[in-house]
């Protein structure tokens, strides 16, 4: 049975609604990178960057998923495929499409854990603020996979995309890794589509570029593949 891996960013959610950092000037949502998506941001001031994804997390909550992530959980129905999706996005609109097989790389806002334990993770629907703490004792912190942290689920996503019969690349720029390398795990011969208005550039393999945004190219390349079978 053909297995479709799809590796979706930013874009993707941007058509949700959620703001991206590439299309906010090098800003997101008011605040550059370093002052709220470090270790070192947390420890120098924790109030903001608990803030800043307090309101990150708020706003996931008033957007509905798109039209590639509806049809992407659909392709799960499609006779003859399995699906994995492979996420940069700390948001859960694939899961609330219906997606049911989602790797996030880089965590999720919905969760929170320890400062002092990575590997207990509690559902998190509201805010943290400081002073609360874990069951150890310890500042609670969001479950996200800061600049400068390593990625835990990176070498999972790099077997899930080895087993690749068609890769599809949507919603995001290529420009963060270790993300962005997992393209080079999947077999050689395995057709690539980058759907992308921005269409980044990829180098070493052949790749169709579908330059659309996600929500028109994801539909228009899926149609194409249940096509194939």
């Amino acid at each position: 049975m053909p297995h479709l891996v799809v590796l979706t960013g930013a874009g993707v959610s941007a058509e949700s609604g959620i703001r991206t950092f590439r299309d906010t000037n090098g800003l997101w949502e008011e605040h550059r990178i370093e002052d709220v998506a470090t270790p070192e941001a947390f420890a120098r001031n924790p109030a903001l960057v608990l803030d800043f994804y307090n309101k990150r997390r708020a706003q996931a909550r008033e957007v509905e998923p798109n039209a590639a992530h509806l049809a992407l959980a659909g392709f799960e129905e499609v006779p003859g495929w399995t699906v994995s999706i492979i996420t940069q996005n700390v948001d859960d609109l694939h899961e609330r499409a219906g997606s049911t097989q989602v790797l996030h790389l880089h965590g999720m806002l919905n969760e929170m854990r320890s400062v002092a334990d990575e590997a207990t993770v509690y559902y998190c629907d509201g805010d943290i603020n400081v002073g609360d703490l874990a069951p150890d004792g310890s500042q609670l912190r969001p479950h996200i996979v800061w600049f400068g942290e390593m990625v835990p689920a990176i070498e999972e996503a790099a077997e899930i995309a080895s087993t690749a019969d068609a890769l599809l690349v949507v919603g995001t720029s290529l420009q963060v890794y270790p993300a962005a390398g997992l393209l080079h795990y999947a077999p050689a011969g395995c057709p690539v589509y980058v759907i992308d208005p921005h269409q980044p550039e990829v180098t070493g393999r052949g790749v169709r570029y579908v330059v659309e945004t996600a929500s028109v190219g994801v539909p228009q390349v899926l149609r194409e593949l249940a096509a194939e079978q």
